[in-house]
């Protein structure tokens, strides 16, 4: 997957950063473009509250994002603390994510003239596709280093003009994205004062309109860092769809759904799962929290009026597995698995997602990892995972 990066301070993210990643993927046709935003940018160390603010710039990007599989967001930066250097940057992202050659770096043409007094600039060269995009109204900046750029249109904004516009009562909310405005709005950020925005919009009209309800919801009700890896699984998902002629959107349904059951309580975990028709094994009883997959499909169909057979047995089944699952299951089983927020994966792991491997080639090596993870802990194994690494013993062929 060849994949660009766009960093920033995103204080807050608005349509000038969308519309510039938008056009990096129409045309140097990246996959995928990586927003990080900064803990605190080396460019803007006198900006006040940028720290305390990163949990909202974070969420704001997330949110602005929904239904987009083509962008992702990544807190590598704010997790890290610090100054934020795109050189360790690049390194975490290039181990996580192991991209189709070098990723792209996308810089704004007001910062490349600057571009070899960057920390460590020439380690930057080396890890990244340097790409400049224009931010400046004068003549061509000289960048006297490797680069591609982009002739892209600028948009007349800015994160200072949007705070300014905030705080002043001016016009700003179609300057950010809508989920964006919510948010602002919701919390009161930037100095905003006025009134606070309507009920959102009800009915869920096509798939589309589908997927982005139950996203907006599972955001609202995981914490965030549980709602990023539920939207990783998605991506993964999406992806491993893509390649083995399943629905993508149906894979990246099931991925932002799969952990919804995750802040109930066990009482209301084992109510909803006794509707499902299944028996409630001995394990699941004595730890209910194995049933948050099973009580997610109940929520999604009556909640959300999904019946889809492969989207409610993926969603129920990702925790345990199932000797008879079925290929959409296995692709979310493997995607909440491997997804690239997840620490201490092996590496090769993620790189089979995206080689020649058959599906259930991929299934049994994650499987095997995570079966051996739990006996490591000397964590019980539940009978359906159990029967599903049995089954995955069995001859398959390599493609």
């Amino acid at each position: 997957m060849k994949l660009a990066v766009l960093g920033g301070s995103f204080n807050p993210v608005h349509l000038g950063h969308l519309f510039l990643a938008d056009t990096v993927l129409s045309v140097l046709r990246y996959d995928r473009v990586v927003l990080i935003p900064a803990y605190r940018s080396p460019f803007k160390l006198a900006a006040a509250n940028m720290e305390s603010g990163a949990h909202d710039r974070l969420e704001l990007l997330a949110a602005s994002i929904t239904g987009d599989p083509r962008l992702t967001v990544d807190d590598c930066e704010i997790r890290r603390e610090g100054v934020s250097y795109t050189v360790d940057t690049l390194k975490n992202i290039i181990r996580r994510y192991m991209p189709e050659g070098k990723p792209g770096l996308i810089i704004g043409d007001d910062l490349a003239v600057d571009f070899l007094r960057w920390y460590r600039s020439d380690e930057i060269l080396d890890l990244a596709d340097i790409i400049v995009a224009r931010r400046l109204a004068s003549a061509e900046i000289n960048c006297p280093f490797p680069h591609k750029r982009i002739t892209n249109e600028m948009m007349e904004i800015s994160s200072a003009l949007v705070r300014e516009r905030i705080e002043s009562g001016g016009a700003w909310r179609y300057l950010v994205p809508h989920a964006a405005k919510t948010i602002i709005e919701d919390r009161r950020l930037y100095g905003f004062s006025g009134e606070a925005r309507s009920a959102a919009d009800s009915g869920a009209g096509s798939a589309r309109k589908t997927i982005v309800r139950v996203e907006e919801t599972v955001r609202e009700n995981l914490s965030l860092e549980r709602f990023l890896h539920s939207r990783n699984t998605a991506l993964l998902a999406w992806d491993l769809c893509s390649r083995f002629g399943l629905d993508p959107a149906l894979g990246y349904l099931a991925g932002i759904a799969h952990d919804f059951g995750k802040t109930l309580d066990e009482e209301t975990l084992l109510d909803l799962a006794k509707s499902d028709g299944r028996a409630i094994s001995k394990l699941e009883k004595k730890k209910p929290s194995l049933l948050h997959g099973r009580a997610a499909a109940i929520l999604l169909r009556e909640r959300f009026g999904i019946h889809n057979r492969d989207v409610l047995e993926a969603v129920a089944l990702h925790t345990e597995g199932g000797a008879d699952m079925g290929p959409l299951a296995k692709v979310v089983y493997i995607a909440d698995k491997v997804e690239v927020s997840r620490e201490k994966v092996d590496p090769a792991l993620r790189k089979m997602c995206y080689t020649n491997e058959a599906l259930d080639r991929i299934l049994f090596a994650v499987l095997d990892q995570t079966v051996s993870w739990l006996r490591s802990k000397k964590l019980e194994l539940s009978g359906e995972t159990f029967r599903l690494l049995e089954k995955m013993k069995e001859p398959v062929p390599k493609s």
